[in-house]
């Protein structure tokens, strides 16, 4: 069994030698643990203090692609290097690294494909009540367009075994942590929260510049997922809305026209026309969207399974 532990990077040199410290070299039930740093554009030397450090794999961008993209090559080159278990955290110490084998333990014992680590928001003493009341709201709405029990939806601390890597594609250019959520509940694989442990802050966030920026970033970001993989659901939930206030308007023109009004009411049987005729184009679209989404799925399984024969290969 062979652990890999990776972790973005952007201008980490002066954390990432605690945050490496902390990591560690021999676990039960582990028979090699190797680290990989994602170098996303540092231009402070990261790359060189992971490579004075000992990381064995290190993964360089030319300029700075953002923290999913990061993310997303770390998995790729995970797999590649046979991990049969990855583990992300982040750079900046955040996470305890303590509870790396409570992290794994669930995918070991065969309960879990996503393990994601719960901090305790109202413990934390570094987010301010507003941060801790949108990170409950923005969990409370991943789980519901995921269909899971993902207590903290934005944690980056999460073990993901080889077949949920394989398995997983993420879109976003910002942050892939909401997403993955949706995706991997959208799949049907099984994700559990553990509850895990922080250390004390060492830098303001890089990822929440803003945060009503954070919140319209992270609310396209489930939008987008749950279209793409509920298209049909998505589109005859928004359907509802002028649907009901087309038939409210054709009802109220009937009474009032059964009711001997002298009056057309003209307006009211175009609006109600308009409305109706909306819903009725969103559901189409719905319809198309969910044809669309079976083709996806045909080539996701495609995709699965040149991961996999890559992977043996190998």
């Amino acid at each position: 069994m062979k652990l890999i532990i990776q972790i973005p990077c952007y201008n980490e040199a002066a954390t990432l030698p605690a945050t490496l410290h902390d990591l560690p070299r021999t676990l039960d039930k582990i028979d090699k643990i190797e680290w990989l740093i994602i170098d996303d554009g540092s231009t402070d030397g990261t790359a060189t203090v992971a490579r004075d450090l000992g990381v064995e794999h290190i993964i360089s961008f030319p300029h700075n692609r953002g923290l999913a993209r990061a993310f997303v090559a770390g998995i790729e080159a995970s797999l590649a290097a046979g991990a049969d278990l990855i583990v992300n955290t982040d750079a900046d110490n955040q996470y305890c690294a303590a509870d790396i084998p409570k992290l794994i333990a669930p995918i070991l014992d065969g309960r879990a494909d996503i393990v994601i680590g719960a901090r305790s928001i109202a413990q934390v003493e570094h987010f301010s009540g507003t941060k801790k009341l949108l990170q409950r709201l923005g969990s409370w709405v991943v789980r519901m367009a995921s269909n899971t029990d993902v207590v903290d939806a934005p944690s980056g601390f999460r073990a993901l075994s080889r077949s949920a890597a394989q398995r997983l594609n993420v879109f976003s250019k910002y942050s892939y942590t909401l997403e993955m959520v949706i995706q991997a509940g959208q799949k049907n694989m099984s994700i559990l929260s553990v509850p895990i442990r922080t250390n004390p802050p060492t830098r303001p966030s890089r990822l929440i510049k803003s945060t009503l920026g954070y919140v319209f970033r992270s609310l396209g970001t489930i939008i987008r997922i749950f279209m793409s993989y509920s298209p049909l659901r998505f589109f005859i939930a928004l359907s509802s809305v002028p649907l009901i206030a087309g038939l409210i308007l054709s009802a109220r023109w009937l009474w009032l026209y059964f009711g001997g009004t002298p009056r057309a009411h003209v307006p009211s049987l175009v609006a109600a026309a308009i409305f109706l005729l909306a819903g009725f184009q969103l559901i189409i679209l719905g319809l198309v969207a969910d044809l669309l989404s079976v083709n996806r799925k045909l080539l996701e399984d495609i995709q699965l399974r040149l991961r996999r024969r890559d992977g043996d290969s190998s």
